[in-house]
């Protein structure tokens, strides 16, 4: 399913296909990618290939590019150089930091997108309120998106993704801002789509990457400078002697 429109601001998003996978078990691979904003450089030689059922966790600093990676695995940002592939069948949904919210009930939320890609909307109501429930909002489901909190508006943008049944689900800080308790909530859905279907995601919270996780990538200045499996990446032994950088922002050297 793949060109379905683009929400502005947030919200769930698909990008279309671009290329035929060689391997079964890849969703996605980037080769040698480089993408350019004016005069900044924004990442380069970025090779990546993501397999189903991985959990992906990007970390770095501010600035070092995981949200502009995200937004080219994505399809919403064209290099300057390179080839991205994406899986020939695959569907992807990509959640912001800030969900868009239409101004409409949290129900018809969910529902637009699965009439728009073709399901009739008295059965989209019946999918969007079987989401709301996997989220724990069916007893919010007539109420205006706009009026939830942020982690109920959080968890309403996962049952939009959910309720699509996309197979890679990309998500940009997906408990930034949010109170603890938002955070608890949204993490454990997270944790439970990533039993279902592929995850890529950033965040600055390494408790989170070490629960989520089953392999992290660190950036710095828009260079993918270390890939591990997560045990590896946290265990204090590999990182400061094969990837010094990422073992100062581990330890905290680096912001």
């Amino acid at each position: 399913m793949s060109g379905v429109g683009l929400a502005t601001g947030g919200g769930v998003q698909h990008a279309p296909v671009e290329a035929a996978r060689s391997n079964e078990a890849t969703v996605m691979t980037l080769t040698d990618i480089g993408l350019r904003f004016g005069e900044v450089q924004a990442l380069t030689g970025i090779n990546l290939r993501i397999s189903r059922g991985e959990r992906v966790a990007l970390v770095g600093a501010n600035g070092s590019g995981k949200s502009t990676l995200l937004r080219v695995l994505h399809g919403l940002l064209t290099p300057t150089r390179g080839e991205r592939l994406l899986c020939v069948d695959c569907t992807q949904a990509m959640l912001f930091q800030r969900p868009h919210m239409l101004r409409t009930s949290a129900l018809n939320n969910v529902a637009l997108g699965l009439w728009l890609q073709g399901t009739h909307w008295r059965a989209s109501r019946e999918q969007a309120l079987a989401a709301l429930q996997r989220v724990g909002l069916a007893d919010l489901a007539g109420r205006n998106a706009k009026a939830l909190s942020g982690g109920q508006q959080q968890r309403l943008a996962l049952a939009r993704a959910w309720s699509v049944r996309p197979d890679v689900l990309l998500l940009d800080e997906p408990t930034a801002s949010l109170d603890p308790n938002a955070k608890r909530d949204v993490e454990a859905l997270v944790a439970d789509l990533g039993q279902q279907m592929t995850l890529v995601f950033s965040s600055h919270n390494l408790g989170q990457v070490k629960r989520l996780a089953s392999r992290v990538v660190y950036l710095e200045q828009g260079r993918l400078l270390a890939d591990l499996p997560v045990d590896e990446f946290f265990n204090g032994t590999v990182l400061p002697h094969k990837h010094p950088e990422a073992h100062l922002f581990v330890t905290g050297e680096t912001a």
